[in-house]
């Protein structure tokens, strides 16, 4: 666990020096960074596909993962809403240790100002990595 500690304290630095030329007040809040759980593989959610362009990204928790065949990609499971009108886009920053999954959820694109319903669905994604997982720790950053 002391591996993971510096391997996250080193994301967490990395992620703070992008706004030191910012003033205090104006700072987004330290990201908060959860070790996720690996779980088995489960039927019964809906499958989503990255997508940067959503609008009106927001951080989205990540619940569990899983492994997949190939060794360059986990799945990660959340809650979200209907695939009809909303969507998420994963971000990856990869340590000899952590494999770190920053998870926005938003709007599609086709969707703005359109009425959607509030239902939960649990959702899952597709996330690949630039090396094989092996014995990393998977964590969300929000």
């Amino acid at each position: 666990m002391r591996i993971v500690r510096r391997s996250v304290t080193a994301l967490i630095l990395t992620a703070g020096s992008l706004g030191t030329a910012i003033p205090a007040a104006a700072q987004p809040a330290t990201p908060t960074i959860t070790q996720v759980l690996e779980r088995p593989q489960a039927d019964g959610f809906t499958s989503f596909v990255d997508n940067p362009a959503i609008v009106d990204p927001r951080p989205q928790s990540i619940e569990s993962w899983s492994r997949l065949p190939d060794d360059r990609a986990i799945i990660v499971r959340f809650t979200s809403g209907t695939p009809e009108c909303y969507g998420v886009h994963a971000e990856v920053q990869e340590t000899a240790d952590i494999v770190a999954v920053k998870l926005r959820q938003g709007t599609l694109p086709e969707a703005v100002n359109r009425a959607c319903i509030a239902i939960g669905v649990f959702a899952s994604l597709p996330v690949g990595l630039q090396a094989p997982l092996g014995n990393r720790a998977v964590v969300s950053i929000t």
